[in-house]
């Protein structure tokens, strides 16, 4: 029952009143590392991997909402209240209390009980709405990037990886390409892969005849950069991962080279940029068929 999880100790915090005073920041630093150590990839002998990793995103979710914190707080408060009246209540003093005063109290004043049990109940109706409201919200979110129409994916991916996304930061934003093998990769498939290094955003795919390829979008630039240095994808369809504006790429083409290495990657853009990934895509292809 969700009511019933203690959503901060889930991501391996501390509860209560010290997890009521956590902030955002130290919430998703737990989820991350939480994440890294529960994603079903690296729990693969566990059937139970991915139903805890959907908790672990559902308790992430409740946290991050900052009206449904609040009510999950409220509701941790009363049921500490609760405890503590119970605890103080002493056999000894509740033999002595005479009918007389059981009455008058019955009569003049509020079942202190009774309320605690009526406010638990309602802010617990409240958290349950609340947590319905996030899931649905992330379904249709997941469903919205998973399963659009080709017109509106053609459309997307064209303005997104050509233009990298009006109004954002592009040096969060990777390049991701692949070779038409099979299936190829879904935005499902390339949020979970990249997901090991951080929080993804969006996933854009864009397809053609001969190869795949995307535009991800990490939560900051040092997920981008762990991801760009990290992620190879499947064996026998490599990924190619680069980054979608190079931390110091020039206005103009320059075709400085490495005598060994070729052009260097902060100096391509354009026809340039467009040659290197096709040389590396090219290489990674090469050794995936050496090894089968």
């Amino acid at each position: 029952m969700d009511v019933e999880v203690d959503h901060y100790d889930i991501l391996g915090l501390p509860s209560g009143e010290e997890g009521a005073r956590l902030s955002e920041q130290e919430i998703t630093k737990a989820y991350r590392s939480k994440a890294r150590e529960l994603h079903p990839d690296k729990r693969r002998d566990d059937p139970d991997a991915h139903a805890n990793f959907l908790k672990l995103q559902t308790s992430y979710q409740v946290l991050k909402d900052e009206k449904a914190r609040k009510l999950f707080d409220d509701l941790l408060r009363v049921k500490r209240e609760k405890l503590h009246r119970q605890g103080q209540q002493d056999s000894k003093r509740r033999k002595m209390m005479s009918d007389l005063e059981e009455r008058e109290r019955s009569v003049f004043a509020v079942d202190p009980t009774r309320k605690a049990r009526e406010e638990e109940e309602r802010i617990s109706r409240k958290l349950k709405e609340e947590i319905a409201r996030i899931r649905a919200m992330h379904t249709n979110k997941m469903a919205a990037s998973t399963t659009p129409s080709k017109k509106d994916t053609a459309a997307r991916g064209k303005d997104s990886l050509d233009s990298g996304g009006s109004g954002l930061d592009k040096e969060k934003m990777l390049k991701v390409s692949w070779e038409k093998i099979g299936e190829g990769y879904s935005a499902q498939r390339l949020r979970e892969i990249f997901e090991e290094f951080g929080v993804v955003e969006d996933v854009v795919i864009k397809s053609s005849k001969k190869k795949g390829s995307a535009l991800v979008v990490m939560a900051s630039k040092d997920d981008a950069v762990a991801a760009t240095g990290n992620v190879l994808g499947d064996l026998s369809n490599p990924l190619l991962v680069l980054p979608l504006q190079p931390a110091s790429s020039p206005a103009v083409f320059r075709a400085e080279r490495d005598e060994s290495d070729g052009p260097k990657l902060s100096n391509l853009v354009g026809a340039g940029y467009q040659a290197f990934e096709e040389s590396v895509l090219d290489k990674l292809k090469k050794a995936a068929q050496r090894q089968k």
